[in-house]
């Protein structure tokens, strides 16, 4: 399909959960939902809390088999396959854009989608009959990863859809607390989020860590809220930062799941 007909994607930040999200009665519903609100994408580009590596690496462009990165689950968990289509021209296109002096980006054609990836997507994309990639996070900073975001940002005219996945708070050592329920640093900070979110506050999404309360209980790593700042430089490339929404809200076992659309 030619860019002219091509409807632009939304950029997205989701929360993807863990591989018991399939057994939730409630967050597999939205998730198909959300995508079906969706226009259908050409090709999905991932950028997951679960695979750091610099240089900026892609990753396999044909079907390999998944990364099954978590442990102490019951074997069927580690049973799930997701044969989603490679993209090569996605691919090719990412190293066009993102490859400049000082900024290699490298391939690592076996590795497979990893959960932070394929849990989500088994549930918006069922059938696996989009093409999808993933790359990795090449660094943790908020600035240098929205300037990532920036130069992806043309493939949404190319019927991209950009997904952010992570999980907007994440602090698995603090949640083994006796009162079960949600903590008050999770609520907190998922309050915190959705209100600098709706005032467009970028410089005080940057710095979480000093403007939020308990941003590092919230996040002890910046891995799993890092990916957001990828879909807000997808975003603010194309001046659609005040259109966003959270399509998903709530928590899961105490941990917020709140997911936001960008234009």
């Amino acid at each position: 399909m030619s860019a002219a007909a091509q409807e632009r994607m939304p950029a997205l930040y989701l929360s993807h959960g863990a591989p018991p999200l399939a057994d939730d009665p409630i967050w597999p519903g939205q998730l198909a939902a959300w995508s079906a609100a969706l226009p259908r994408p050409r090709a999905v580009l991932v950028v997951s809390a679960h695979w750091e590596e610099a240089p900026l690496a892609l990753g396999a462009t044909r079907t390999v088999p998944l990364v099954h990165d978590f442990w102490g689950f019951p074997e069927h968990y580690y049973q799930v396959r997701y044969d989603a289509p490679g993209a090569p021209e996605l691919a090719e296109a990412v190293r066009k854009l993102l490859r400049a002096p000082g900024m290699p980006v490298q391939d690592v054609p076996d590795r497979g989608l990893d959960h932070g990836a394929y849990v989500p997507l088994v549930e918006m994309f069922p059938d696996a009959d989009v093409p999808v990639l993933q790359v990795s996070m090449p660094t943790l900073d908020p600035v240098r990863l929205m300037e990532i975001g920036r130069k992806l940002a043309p493939l949404r005219d190319e019927g991209v859809l950009i997904v952010g996945s992570g999980f907007f708070t994440h602090n698995l050592a603090a949640l083994r607390h006796p009162g079960g329920g949600v903590p008050s640093w999770s609520a907190e900070f998922d309050d915190w989020g959705r209100r600098v979110l709706d005032a467009g506050d970028v410089d005080a999404l940057l710095d979480f860590t000093r403007t939020s309360p308990a941003g590092r209980l919230a996040h002890p790593r910046t891995e799993h809220f890092a990916p957001l700042f990828v879909t807000m430089g997808a975003a603010d490339a194309t001046g659609e930062l005040g259109r966003q929404r959270s399509v998903i809200e709530g928590f899961w076992l105490g941990l917020a799941k709140r997911s936001v659309q960008f234009g």
